[in-house]
């Protein structure tokens, strides 16, 4: 009897993860899309922002016409490659640092990402902690919301050992190899995921 018990676990346990699998693949994915949505909703349409509008924003800010806080919520690396001159910087994860930081509930706060995705959460949760004026950087046709979209249309970029400059060519880390890569000796290689091909150098 506990054998026929065991096998009849066994199998209600193989149907039910098929059919989530036919139902669409991994259920805690569906459980985050879903819990993204619900957070991402909660920013009122009127605040919903493109690239573009991000950079009429960055130039008056630029021009000290403007008290807006540009907060790019991409990892401590990512923001130390290259950033939008004058954003301000806070991780996605730390976002429960932000109300330490701006303490008015009305302060005007764009908030991006690489794309969009990131951002979204941010932007919701700060409408959940009371901020009343939060624009949400999104995409636009073609053009991605965040760093992305602002590469796509050719403005400008910033870091501590170049200065500034322009992406002529935004790839997601992992997905780029450089050209010739068979022919150049690095000190230290593998460190960043450089690939040759589809190889990782090591």
């Amino acid at each position: 009897m506990k054998k026929l018990v065991v096998i009849l676990m066994a199998v209600a346990f193989v149907v039910t993860m098929g059919t989530a699998a036919l139902a669409g693949g991994n259920p805690l994915k569906t459980a985050e899309k879903a819990f993204h949505k619900s957070l991402t909703s909660l920013v009122p349409k009127d605040k919903l922002r493109t690239t573009a509008q991000m950079y009429d924003e960055w130039q008056k800010l630029m021009a000290g016409k403007s008290k807006a806080i540009l907060l790019d919520t991409r990892t401590h690396p990512e923001f130390a490659a290259f950033h939008i001159e004058g954003s301000s910087h806070i991780h996605a994860g730390h976002m429960y640092t932000i109300p330490k930081k701006i303490k008015d509930p009305n302060a005007d706060i764009w908030v991006y990402c690489r794309t969009q995705h990131r951002a979204g959460y941010v932007a919701g949760m700060l409408y959940k902690y009371g901020y009343k004026n939060v624009k949400y950087v999104v995409k636009d046709g073609k053009v991605k919301g965040g760093v992305v979209g602002w590469a796509q249309l050719g403005y400008p970029f910033v870091n501590y050992f170049t200065g500034q400059f322009k992406i002529t060519q935004y790839m997601k880390q992992g997905t780029w190899s450089e050209r010739n890569c068979g022919n150049y000796i690095r000190e230290f290689t593998g460190q960043r995921g450089e690939t040759c091909g589809k190889k990782t150098l090591k």
